[in-house]
């Protein structure tokens, strides 16, 4: 099996981007998924982690890290999802996915990874699902039968019992993390920032310690069982 260290954060409306070269360097990160962050202001490198891509029309988009040294970039794709009411009025962002396939030089696998945001609270459930579902599909666009990580923000912070069991419907597994991942107000806090994967195995899911944004960052090591590529 191959490890792969993931770090991902939303940074609040780009708030927390001069954190992330001690975050990569701190936890010796492999890819780094980032949410809500400035696409224009984005370095081309963070530490010894090369900019895979990035969302190009959101007004805060999503973002992709990876060690060059290790891994070799196939693909990327930017995946729009059903829009909510609140993207429609406000038009903050439709590119809610952007997903890369990467091949790992040191084994010869392939690993699909995504950085994802669901429609804020705003929306209902029913419509966050449905971009979930998208998202898995979209990830698997990318190679159907490849382990695949899609890690974020999913703004789903009841009843996730019930997105657990329609994640499982959709041949993904669900991971939150050992700690809320959001804390916005003083009585309010929350589980925000999922993992969903197929294909691998993650023990545990990661908090971070709180900085500027309002999201914690979540890190986790996923071990994706070898595929032929």
């Amino acid at each position: 099996m191959v490890d792969l260290r993931i770090i991902s954060y939303n940074l609040r409306k780009h708030a927390a981007i001069g954190e992330l070269t001690e975050l990569a360097e701190s936890n010796d990160v492999d890819v780094m998924c980032l949410q809500e962050c400035d696409t224009d202001d984005l370095a081309d490198e963070v530490a010894h982690l090369k900019l895979v891509d990035a969302t190009t029309t959101n007004r805060l988009g999503l973002a992709l890290y990876a060690r060059d040294d290790r891994y070799t970039v196939r693909d990327t794709k930017m995946f729009s999802m059903h829009r909510s009411l609140h993207d429609r009025v406000l038009s903050p962002a439709h590119e809610r996915l952007l997903a890369a396939r990467l091949h790992d030089e040191a084994v010869g696998h392939d690993v699909l990874v995504g950085s994802f945001h669901a429609a804020p609270l705003t929306a209902s459930n029913r419509v966050r699902r449905k971009q979930i579902t998208a998202a898995h599909e979209g990830m698997r666009s990318l190679g159907h039968d490849v382990p695949a990580v899609m890690v974020g923000d999913f703004n789903y912070p009841w009843f996730v019992n019930g997105l657990e069991r329609h994640v499982n419907s959709t041949g993904y597994d669900l991971l939150r993390s050992t700690e809320p991942t959001y804390f916005r107000y003083r009585f309010f806090s929350g589980y925000f920032d999922f993992v969903t994967s197929t294909g691998v195995q993650i023990d545990r899911v990661d908090v971070l310690p709180a900085g500027a944004s309002d999201h914690r960052p979540i890190r986790l090591a996923a071990h994706a069982h070898q595929h032929a590529t």
